[in-house]
């Protein structure tokens, strides 16, 4: 799954703190294999906590990119 990340702008659409809760419910219960990329966030930290969470550092583009540089972020990977 790759849902809007958590307090950050810019996405346009709603998406409240429950869907998230019932993600997490969902990958708690399924059966099958789940994935989950979100940024690192508190908040996202504690909703998944049942579930394994990965540390990912990454490089992501930005206008900067063109004169060379890239940002760097962590992010999760949460699996079931």
């Amino acid at each position: 799954m790759d849902p809007p990340y958590w307090q950050t702008a810019g996405y346009g659409v709603d998406f409240s703190f429950d869907n998230y809760e019932r993600m997490a419910d969902f990958m708690g219960r399924c059966k099958g294999r789940v994935m989950v990329g979100i940024n690192d966030h508190p908040d996202i930290r504690n909703v998944f906590r049942d579930l394994h969470i990965e540390e990912v550092n990454i490089r992501y583009s930005t206008n900067n990119q063109r004169q060379g540089k890239a940002d760097m972020s962590t992010e999760l990977v949460i699996t079931n």
